[in-house]
């Protein structure tokens, strides 16, 4: 995974309209897991992971607008996140949200969670199934 030490969400996690700056840290050695925090406030985090491992066909088709304030110019210039939902404490429990992922440019340090216009993507898919 690409290093991305501060994120400014130019499109902001939906609920959260006033936090925009996230720290990416990664959480173990693959890359699987990390952890998106709020540098303005600390205890909100959330729990995200690129969704290729589990999702292996998942490839949100995403609109312009979004393309352009993310400064995204190919597939090769963003970083493709899901959030997830670990009720319950245990892989087998966790869900991801593949209805609004979270798509950053390491280049540019823009990011953007991303409410798809997409019947039928789950918001609480299984990681195991």
């Amino acid at each position: 995974m690409t290093d991305v030490p501060v994120i400014e969400m130019v499109r902001p996690m939906p609920g959260f309209p006033e936090r925009r700056r996230f720290a990416l840290v990664q959480l173990d050695d693959d890359g699987v897991l990390c952890s998106m925090t709020s540098l303005d406030e600390p205890d909100l985090r959330f729990l995200v992971a690129p969704p290729g491992r589990f999702f292996p066909d998942y490839a949100p088709e995403v609109e312009d607008d979004v393309l352009s304030d993310l400064a995204i110019e190919s597939s090769d210039d963003v970083l493709l996140l899901v959030v997830l939902n670990a009720a319950g404490g245990s892989l087998a429990t966790t869900t991801a949200n593949l209805a609004a992922p979270v798509l950053v440019n390491p280049a540019t340090r823009r990011g953007g969670q991303i409410v798809l216009d997409a019947p039928g993507l789950p918001v609480a898919a299984p990681l195991l199934g």
